[in-house]
């Protein structure tokens, strides 16, 4: 079948290439749901959609000797790398747990955005080059901390960490920081407006 310039085939339309991270290690939850409603509000617009389930795949999220010996990429990471240099708009739908981003997300960046790939440092500077420039992201994140509290009171770690240290750092400039909270007490009337709006999302990517 013959593709399009976005590397999809006809069926799938032509527009803007979107690769979606689920980044929770559950089965099944309220990130599934939402990144499925983002997923279908994207496509309603030709947008042409790729997903990562972090939770399916198989790889060691533990940096075993950071970054001064070389670990071989599993195929899965290998996929993921291939599939952020194709993408135009990343979007990350993840809980927040203890304030920060869940083990097996953080355990991914360690091993996918290398140097080399994701950034590299500069010949006797402290400066750096940000090698996945030009693309943007939405995040989706989940807390059953009231948003209030964990802006105000907590500092939002982890917001700061994923727009700045880590998507800023690699030249990814993140667009829509989008939260549903809190989880544990909504209702289902709540989730289903949550639904809605990630869809909403979906169409604005």
């Amino acid at each position: 079948m013959t593709e399009g310039k976005s590397g999809a085939t006809r069926l799938e339309g032509d527009g803007k290439r979107i690769l979606l991270i689920l980044g929770t290690p559950k089965k099944d939850s309220l990130c599934h749901a939402l990144a499925e409603a983002y997923s279908q509000g994207a496509r309603s617009k030709g947008h042409v959609v790729r997903q990562l389930r972090l939770g399916e795949m198989q790889f060691d999220p533990v940096l075993r000797d950071g970054y001064e010996q070389s670990q071989t990429l599993e195929p899965d990471l290998l996929e993921a790398q291939r599939l952020i240099h194709w993408a135009q708009h990343l979007v990350f739908v993840y809980p927040v747990w203890w304030g920060g981003v869940p083990a097996l997300l953080k355990g991914f960046f360690d091993r996918v955005f290398l140097p080399g790939f994701a950034f590299k440092y500069r010949n006797r500077s402290q400066l750096w080059d940000k090698l996945l420039s030009g693309r943007s992201a939405d995040l989706l994140v989940t807390m059953d901390t009231p948003r209030w509290y964990f802006r105000w009171v907590y500092g939002a770690p982890a917001h700061r960490q994923m727009v700045r240290t880590i998507l800023g750092f690699c030249g990814i400039k993140t667009r829509r920081l989008s939260e549903f909270a809190p989880v544990r007490p909504s209702s289902e009337e709540q989730r289903q407006s949550w639904l809605r709006k990630a869809e909403a999302l979906g169409t604005k990517a």
